[in-house]
């Protein structure tokens, strides 16, 4: 990736329906340009992707750790991936772990756990509530690095007026779940996916972005950056700490989310970082002298099979 590659990135981070030639202005490229290089990034794996604020929605996020038999991995993380109700679904160690967060109705039984825990060549299955998102809410900051400040204000999307939102409709759900595959799905698909009219799809749309219930994310390999290694840590953290902590992986660029759990363990991060020798370095001078941590569990990761969005 050049540097109007990472510009692009940073633009649909902004906004993920920002048009190329709003984008194109901003960074002074042509729009044919701009959706050049969008197609090329999209051919290699990149998706602006609607997610929804599960808190905004009444549901709850639980992030699932489960041993498996490592010829089982690749079949059950595949099963994953294809429910509506998972994202990160990763395949850990070796193959002998796989993670994913689930989302569930407040109040609603876990079907997930009950169904994993009768699936043959599944040794075991924890499941942790996620109390609080600590870290990496606007997503991994390298990605989010590159435009200035005047280019940021030029890309952010006009403010409009907007209505209550109320109770998420059928409707709702499904322009969520289309935007959820593609965050820059067309209004004219849009619309036939609702049943609505274009004007009140902008409407609706503009509405829950600006409520808080929906908001766009970028589905990016951190390789493409020149970032090989991803892992994930789970820290058993003194509550006292978990403040102070939380601020300090706000503050590292190589945390691409964190957030405070039930368990044992009380934090998990998804770390990203150029190699193993970065891993090792940023274990042992990052995060090993924080004060208040008490242990570290790290899960080198194999491979991402899914990310934020749905698959298709």
């Amino acid at each position: 990736m050049d540097s109007l590659d990472r510009q692009l990135v940073h633009a649909l981070g902004v906004d993920g329906r920002a048009s190329f030639s709003r984008i194109g202005a901003a960074l002074d490229r042509s729009d044919r340009t701009i959706a050049h290089r969008y197609r090329q990034l999209h051919a290699a794996g990149l998706r602006v992707v609607g997610v929804v604020n599960a808190r905004r929605a009444g549901q709850v996020d639980w992030l699932v750790r489960i041993r498996c038999a490592p010829d089982a991995a690749a079949t059950v993380a595949t099963a994953l991936s294809r429910r509506d109700d998972t994202s990160w679904v990763a395949i850990l160690s070796g193959g002998t772990e796989i993670t994913c967060i689930t989302r569930i109705r407040t109040g609603d039984d876990h079907l997930l756990l009950q169904r994993l825990a009768r699936t043959p060549r599944i040794n075991d299955v924890t499941a942790h509530c996620m109390l609080r998102e600590l870290a990496g809410v606007g997503g991994w900051p390298v990605r989010v690095s590159t435009l200035t400040p005047d280019q940021i204000d030029a890309i952010r999307p006009p403010t409009t007026e907007t209505g209550p939102v109320g109770e998420l409709t059928d409707a709702d759900w499904a322009l969520v779940g289309a935007l959820a595959i593609d965050g820059r799905t067309t209004y004219p698909r849009l619309a036939a996916v609702t049943g609505w009219s274009e004007s009140t799809v902008r409407r609706r749309l503009a509405d829950l972005l600006a409520d808080g219930i929906l908001y766009f994310d970028i589905d990016i390999d951190p390789a493409l950056f020149g970032y090989g290694c991803q892992a994930i840590i789970w820290l058993t953290v003194q509550p006292a700490a978990l403040n102070a902590i939380a601020q300090t992986l706000a503050g590292h660029l190589e945390i691409a989310f964190a957030a405070a759990t039930t368990g044992s363990s009380n934090i998990v991060a998804f770390v990203v970082v150029r190699d193993l020798d970065d891993l090792y370095d940023y274990l042992a001078d990052r995060i090993g002298g924080l004060p208040g941590v008490l242990q570290v569990d790290t899960a080198p990761m194999g491979r991402q099979v899914k990310y934020a969005g749905r698959t298709v």
